[in-house]
């Protein structure tokens, strides 16, 4: 497995394919640095030479990537929190920042749902089973 910018790549896989494991590279990006590295998009990322990984490294240098991307992001939504703003007050509820509907959806950012007001004493169960 190669090693890109402190990230292991898969290297069973296509170096276009491989590249998108690097955090803040997406399929664009990737086909980008394959082209202006003069790669063969069909090579393995095993196949690399050492010359072909400094390459793409050097060309990942220009981008915010990993751990800056992460705490750039992170310092983004801190700010959103901090000024009080709609979008700040979405992310500090846990609920859905983008105009999503929440009455019915949203389960990914709710959690698992909590049922509310819909349980019976232990009198009713027993007269229950024994029915």
């Amino acid at each position: 497995m190669p090693r890109v910018m402190g990230v292991d790549i898969p290297g069973k896989k296509r170096v276009e394919f491989a590249l998108r494991y690097i955090h803040g590279i997406g399929p664009a990006r990737a086909a980008g640095i394959v082209e202006k590295a003069h790669i063969n998009p069909s090579k393995m990322a095993d196949d690399l030479t050492d010359e072909e990984v400094t390459r793409i490294a050097a060309l990942l240098q220009d981008f915010a990537l990993e751990g800056d991307l992460r705490r750039e992001v992170q310092g983004n939504i801190r700010r959103l929190i901090s000024i009080g703003c709609y979008r700040g007050s979405r992310h500090r509820k846990g609920l859905p920042v983008r105009g999503q509907r929440t009455s019915t959806n949203a389960r990914t950012r709710k959690g698992p749902r909590k049922t509310v007001g819909v349980t019976r004493g232990k009198e009713n169960r027993s007269a229950v089973k024994a029915t």
